[in-house]
């Protein structure tokens, strides 16, 4: 008996299957569909993080996962530190190297989308999952909450790389 896994390797299915992956085959190539080809894979967090990019990355927000972009969207956004949304974040050239690499082997493994955003928050996966019908616009006006872009404030793993639905609470 033979089974189609579709267009997925047969070293990712042995994995998943092994790990008991908790999204089927199908659901992981359902999702790369429904957001236009973004699929961040997992995990989002690597197992070792890099000190480094923890201490420049998080001394202003939280350390974004870099399974949330692709390597390209990760080389923008390092690229551009000088003008790093609204604020000179730059470093030296082999702060920049470290942390650029980091991000690049870790990024997002199964991203198929023609897109490398600079923000997590103008990808399609994002705006499906943060939409006025499952977020009320009121939320980002929250103090404590202040943008979307403040993933921490909801989700409590965040700086884990857990953004489990079941772990979501927000503020009041």
């Amino acid at each position: 008996m033979s089974i189609c896994y579709g267009n997925f390797p047969r070293g990712l299915v042995s994995v998943l299957l092994v790990m008991g992956a908790s999204m089927s085959i199908a659901e992981a190539g359902d999702q790369a569909e429904k957001y236009g080809g973004e699929n961040r894979g997992k995990p989002v967090q690597p197992s070792q993080v890099n000190a480094k990019f923890q201490q420049e990355c998080s001394s202003c927000h939280i350390g974004y996962s870099p399974g949330l972009l692709p390597a390209a969207s990760w080389r923008k956004v390092m690229g551009g530190l000088d003008k790093h949304f609204g604020s000179d974040a730059s470093l030296t050239d082999q702060e920049n190297k470290e942390i650029t690499t980091f991000l690049v082997n870790n990024a997002s493994n199964r991203w198929r989308a023609p897109t490398a955003p600079l923000r997590i928050t103008e990808t399609a996966w994002f705006k499906r999952k943060h939409n006025s019908h499952e977020i009320p616009p009121t939320v980002w006006k929250n103090p404590k909450v202040k943008s979307p872009a403040n993933c921490a404030a909801c989700h409590q793993q965040a700086e884990r790389g857990d953004f489990n639905e079941n772990n979501i609470k927000i503020p009041k």
